[in-house]
C-alpha cells in the first residue's frame, strides 16, 4: 500500500518534468516534420559553413480583396518548385512599406548601415521604381511596384536613421470641363 501511495503522489517538480518533457517531444517532431517537407536540411548545412549573415523576415498585409498577402524580405530566397532549394545571396531585399495616402504614394524602406550618398533611387515608369544601396558589407536592391501611377518629376526621398521615404504624388487625370455656362439673366 505505500508504494502505491507513494506512485501516486508526485511532487510538483515530477509534473514540471514530464510537462517540459512533453513540450520538448512535441518541438522536436514539429522540426523534424518542417526539415522534412521542406527538404532543407542539406542546405541548411551549406549556408553555415558559408559563414554569410542570413536575413530573413516576412510581413502579411490583408489586401483590398480581403485575401492575406505574405511579402518576405532579407537575403534568403528559395528556388525551383519540385526541390526547393535555399540561397543565401548577397543582396538583401530590405523590408518595405507602400502607403497609398490621399494625393500621395509614400514608400518606406529599411536600410539600416548604408550612406546617405550610396543610395540610388531610379524610377522605370509611373508605377515601377528601383531602390539601390551598398555600403562596405551591406548591400540592398528592391524593385517595387506602385498601386497607381504617380508623377515621378515631382518625387522626393529622404533618408534618417537607416529608413528612406520617398514620396511620389499621385497623378491626377486632367479633366476637360465639360457642360455649358448658363448666364444670368
Amino acid at each position: 500500500m505505500d508504494e502505491e501511495r507513494k506512485r501516486r503522489r508526485r511532487s510538483i517538480f515530477d509534473i514540471f518534468d514530464s510537462f517540459f518533457s512533453d513540450i520538448w517531444e512535441e518541438i522536436e517532431e514539429l522540426e523534424r516534420k518542417l526539415m522534412h517537407s521542406f527538404r532543407i536540411s542539406e542546405d541548411i548545412e551549406e549556408i553555415m559553413k558559408s559563414k554569410k549573415p542570413i536575413i530573413y523576415g516576412f510581413r502579411i498585409e490583408i489586401g483590398p480583396d480581403g485575401k492575406p498577402r505574405v511579402y518576405e524580405f532579407g537575403n534568403v530566397k528559395r528556388l525551383g518548385k519540385e526541390r526547393p532549394r535555399i540561397v543565401v545571396s548577397e543582396e538583401t531585399e530590405p523590408l518595405t512599406d507602400v502607403i497609398q495616402e490621399d494625393d500621395i504614394i509614400r514608400v518606406i524602406v529599411e536600410m539600416p548601415g548604408v550612406d546617405k550618398d550610396k543610395i540610388k533611387i531610379r524610377a522605370i515608369d509611373d508605377r515601377h521604381i528601383i531602390v539601390e544601396a551598398s555600403n562596405h558589407d551591406r548591400r540592398y536592391r528592391k524593385e517595387i511596384e506602385l498601386p497607381v501611377e504617380t508623377d515621378i518629376d515631382k518625387a522626393k526621398a529622404s533618408y534618417r536613421n537607416g529608413v528612406l521615404e520617398i514620396r511620389l504624388p499621385i497623378k491626377r487625370p486632367i479633366r476637360e470641363e465639360k457642360g455649358k455656362t448658363i448666364e444670368i439673366e
